[in-house]
């Protein structure tokens, strides 16, 4: 009887090294916001990931709401604003939403921003769609003849979509108060082509994105405000608002930050939406119908804005962050079965920080993603830089898909199949809740991960699958 209890006693002191430490480790996150050089209190709101000056790194660009747009470069460990043109930088508009795609097909990003002088309704000053020109940045929508369709509705958030699958982007704004927008360019002029691709619906918009969603075609979901839903499946190039069919509409919520994220890692794109003061969502497809599968602590109402779903950690399975404004932050981790597991977090936590927008990207190369949280909103404060605190033995591997014309392919699905899984990512096309994600698949390796392929989803639903024979690397694979 001594001995048995003896071993038992071994067996619980075992059990609580094995427990304990996992409260007493060190926070997921560390704190790295003294990389970025300059950075005073401001009111700042969406945060996009571009090549900015088209040097092949890319960089954030976080808007400013009556302080300057930033571009935040890394350089030398720091990350520095290397854009200090009137046109970008642009503090007098009060930018909200921010969204980058290559809509003339040259190759290079463009970068829409959205402006929001008042909260509802008709707006003084239009939006700016830069691009640059020979070293100087211009606004498209000041040349006179691209000056006929300007939006001077308050709106939101802005995505882009390549609709017909040629590498052509167009540029979703959802408006707050007023008609959709949806910019493209046509004979070489800028014009809003919304009523034409039926998308024209005035509602309270708040978040959008776009990607494989329920077809081959990049189809469009928009969490609304004061009304239902949209989720715009992809016909031939126009759009046909199919919520009510597929049980999105969600008519009882504020839509707010939202993302595509494989829940099952099953291979294809399921959607996380977030509610403002609501009931957050896990939506994945079952039988031609989105069920909501989010459960407590998960979908308890909080006053969310971004949603991030993201592989921090480069353990093989995707994070998931959630900004709040004015409360604490959350962070689950997505395990098989679509269980939503909390972290506990103090870095990171910010219960007495105003976010309003959040990306992540790769800024450093390392093979490990920084996030960037930007503030403001009613309280002037600093933007925030974080990076999880990552196993060394950890490996990685980073998909950078190109379209035909060498541009980001945004809207492309990336999934990573092995002997353990079937991953999809998409190519963000932005814009969940006012910001935009790197153009990158980036995935962490399970341990005991084996036979690796990656498979690429273009715009236009063709597939290319390619075997990976190394990790710890960034693969740039170009659409034929």
């Amino acid at each position: 009887m001594k001995i048995k209890i003896i071993s038992y006693l071994k067996k619980l002191v075992v059990l609580f090294f094995l427990l304990i430490p996992n409260n007493l480790n060190a926070d997921f996150f560390e704190d790295i916001t003294s990389q970025i050089v300059e950075n005073p209190k401001r009111l700042s709101y969406g945060v996009s990931v571009t090549d900015v000056n088209q040097d092949g790194n890319f960089d954030f660009i976080v808007t400013g709401f009556g302080y300057l747009n930033l571009a935040l470069s890394y350089k030398n460990g720091k990350l520095i604003n290397i854009v200090n043109q009137k046109k970008f930088s642009d503090e007098f508009r009060r930018t909200i939403g921010v969204a980058a795609c290559d809509m003339d097909k040259d190759g290079y990003e463009e970068i829409y921003f959205l402006n929001t002088d008042t909260y509802s309704g008709t707006k003084k000053y239009s939006d700016r769609l830069i691009d640059l020109d020979g070293g100087n940045f211009i606004d498209l929508f000041e040349i006179k003849k691209n000056q006929k369709d300007l939006n001077l509705t308050a709106g939101r958030s802005v995505a882009c979509v390549d609709r017909k699958g040629d590498g052509k982007y167009g540029v979703y704004v959802a408006n707050y108060g007023g008609p959709t927008r949806y910019y493209e360019y046509d004979k070489k002029i800028i014009v809003d082509k919304s009523v034409e691709l039926n998308l024209a619906k005035i509602t309270g918009g708040r978040a959008v994105v776009a990607g494989h969603i329920i077809s081959d075609k990049i189809d469009i979901f928009a969490a609304n405000e004061r009304g239902a839903n949209f989720l715009y499946k992809n016909n031939r190039g126009k759009f046909l608002d199919v919520a009510y069919e597929y049980r999105v509409q969600d008519i009882r919520q504020n839509g707010r930050g939202t993302a595509l994220s494989d829940i099952y890692y099953r291979g294809r794109l399921d959607i996380l939406n977030g509610n403002w003061r609501g009931f957050h969502r896990a939506y994945v497809l079952k039988d031609n119908i989105f069920e909501d599968i989010a459960k407590p602590p998960f979908d308890e109402p909080s006053r969310i804005r971004t949603i991030i779903s993201a592989d921090l950690d480069n353990d093989g399975y995707d994070e998931v962050f959630l900004n709040n404004i004015g409360e604490p932050n959350k962070l689950f981790k997505i395990l098989d079965d679509g269980l939503l597991q909390q972290i506990p977090i103090d870095v990171g936590l910010e219960p007495d920080g105003y976010g309003t927008g959040a990306a992540v990207a790769d800024i450093d190369n390392d093979g490990i993603l920084e996030l960037l949280v930007s503030h403001g909103e009613s309280v002037d404060q600093p933007l925030s830089l974080y990076k999880a605190k990552v196993n060394p033995n950890n490996k990685y591997i980073r998909i950078k898909p190109l379209n035909k014309h060498g541009a980001p392919a945004r809207g492309a699905t990336v999934t990573l199949i092995s002997n353990l899984r079937k991953h999809s990512k998409t190519i963000d096309s932005g814009s969940g809740y006012l910001c935009q994600m790197e153009p990158v698949a980036h995935y962490g390796i399970r341990k005991n991960e084996e036979d690796i392929k990656i498979q690429i989803k273009w715009t236009n639903g063709k597939v290319k699958t390619v075997s990976i024979n190394e990790l710890n690397q960034t693969i740039t694979l170009k659409q034929e």
